[in-house]
């Protein structure tokens, strides 16, 4: 892994996921909220990858694929919600999705 060891890997994952909490909850706009559950996907997807590199499958290269398309699937999902909660209150903050009741 040309001197990159297992611990590096980890520790980048660990950074990712960290700074994706730190967004979903500190943000109040919706996509910045989207971005942070993308960075917290692609963190465990690091961790897959390194650890299958490390035992010496490809098991988590395959996960890791599969993650992506569920992150794929999400990111447009959500991105319709935000869309319709924008067209409904002109806004894509947090607090104006409580107010959509009924």
């Amino acid at each position: 892994m040309n001197g990159l060891s297992l611990n590096h890997f980890l520790i980048l994952g660990a950074l990712l996921f960290s700074v994706g909490v730190l967004c979903v909850t500190l943000r109040r706009n919706a996509i910045g909220v989207l971005i942070g559950i993308e960075m917290m996907l692609n963190a465990a997807n690091v961790n897959l990858v390194a650890f299958s590199r490390w035992h010496g499958h490809v098991d988590g290269a395959v996960y890791a694929i599969f993650v992506i398309m569920l992150a794929a699937a999400e990111a447009a999902v959500a991105l319709a919600i935000v869309l319709n909660v924008f067209h409904h209150s002109a806004s894509v903050s947090t607090d104006d999705y409580t107010e959509m009741k009924g």
